[in-house]
């Protein structure tokens, strides 16, 4: 079977490309994206998504749920609304973030087409080309994606198991001041990181909030898995300890299903007008349905539950990748050891190159995102991230032991054994 694309065409080829702006230039596909294809094919079991897993999601309910906002109140639901997000589903998800301990007004809140959204619209309003971007390392591989599109320079700042080394911060702002750039804000994701995992611990949130006060540097704080901790809840949002210097961002991909896209950000009432009309230039307004969906889900079913089976699916899978880990991977690689959400990050001897690494793995049958995908210098050759969240307890066996030969194999061709 033939696999061209046969089209209609009417006119002369045109240069198209050859007219881009400037800054299309900046647009670059994500290394993640990039794997989807492979990734994909059923005989691969993929460690490399971050795509949450819905087996657990009573859909049945669901169901009912729409076709009953339908029925009674289509006329609403699938109209146009209002730019800054329903009124009713604002004050709801004002009551989702009461859980780590954020005091927020409904006026406050712009519902986004999920929280990537969000983080454009906020880049799109502070980032001047080359303006500095402060973010982890390693850092999630949207928000990079979105700070190059706009010209910023991302700088990354240490981690450790307990997340965001504050006096790696301090240097960063130092070192990135005195060569003369402007910093416009510092990013990162506290809770469950992306994709290392890890858990920023409370007294490293107070000190950052402090240092980032001191310098005149805002904060954005990225949460979409805050609610999905496995053992204990996770700490207070940096936003309930700060209200004028932090931006929160939040989903309900991860709590209830991402295909709603919907999304949010609190902000500081200051900064609210401006990212309405900045969302308002770019959707005209969030979905109508989604949002109406979503808050009658909120009303009317027990969503608390509904997140307390996801965390308890997901620390199965969790459990079952640490012990594979444990059984499979050679001396010389360490992995991170998370509470919740989503990631694990592997760590290998610096001779490894985990994206030179990946065709072997595909023949192993067995996928991964390599580390530089989450570095805008080019940095983490010797690293990579495997997801836990969506094969089954037995794929992700199934496939830790495979990667876990690969990886064997290749340290024993470079003497490393």
């Amino acid at each position: 079977m033939s696999n061209e694309v046969n089209r209609v065409i009417t006119g002369a080829p045109q240069n198209l490309t050859e007219r881009y702006a400037h800054r299309a230039s900046m647009m670059k596909p994500s290394e993640i994206r990039s794997l989807f294809a492979v990734a994909s094919r059923p005989d691969i079991v993929s460690l490399a998504g971050g795509m949450p897993n819905l087996s657990a999601f009573p859909m049945e309910m669901m169901a009912g749920v729409t076709e009953k906002l339908i029925r009674e109140n289509g006329q609403e639901a699938l109209q146009y609304g209002n730019g800054q997000g329903h009124p009713k589903l604002r004050e709801q998800i004002c009551e989702v973030m009461a859980l780590e301990g954020i005091k927020a007004h409904p006026d406050d809140v712009i519902i986004t087409t999920g929280s990537q959204q969000a983080l454009d619209l906020i880049s799109r309003i502070f980032l001047d080309p080359g303006d500095v971007v402060l973010v982890e390392a390693p850092s999630y591989v949207g928000a990079l994606g979105t700070f190059h599109q706009y010209e910023g320079k991302v700088v990354h700042v240490a981690m450790d198991n307990d997340g965001l080394i504050p006096d790696a911060l301090r240097e960063a702002i130092k070192v990135t001041r005195a060569s003369g750039h402007k910093i416009k804000f510092l990013y990162l994701i506290p809770n469950y990181q992306n994709p290392a995992g890890v858990l920023l611990s409370p007294d490293r949130r107070t000190e950052i909030l402090e240092i980032c006060r001191e310098a005149q540097i805002f904060v954005i704080e990225d949460n979409p898995y805050g609610l999905l901790g496995f053992d204990k809840p996770s700490p207070n949002a940096m936003r309930a300890e700060d209200s004028e210097n932090v931006i929160y961002l939040g989903s309900f991909s991860k709590t209830i299903a991402p295909g709603f896209r919907t999304g949010w950000a609190l902000v500081p009432q200051a900064l609210k007008e401006k990212i309405v009309i900045a969302s308002e230039s770019s959707i005209l307004c969030p979905s109508n349905f989604s949002q109406l969906a979503i808050s009658s889900y909120l009303s009317d079913q027990p969503w608390r539950d509904q997140i307390a089976a996801f965390t308890k699916l997901y620390k199965v899978r969790r459990d079952a990748m640490l012990e594979s880990l444990q059984e499979y991977f050679p001396m010389g690689a360490t992995w991170t050891k998370p509470g919740g959400g989503f990631y694990v990050w592997v760590t290998l001897p610096p001779e490894i190159d985990t994206k030179a690494l990946m065709p072997k793995a595909i023949v192993g049958k067995v996928a991964y995102v390599p580390g530089t995908a989450f570095y805008a210098d080019g940095l983490g050759s010797w690293s990579m991230r495997l997801s836990y969240c969506y094969p089954t307890p037995e794929r992700i066996r199934e496939g830790v032991k495979s990667l876990g030969k690969v990886i064997e194999n290749e340290m024993a061709f470079r003497g490393l054994n």
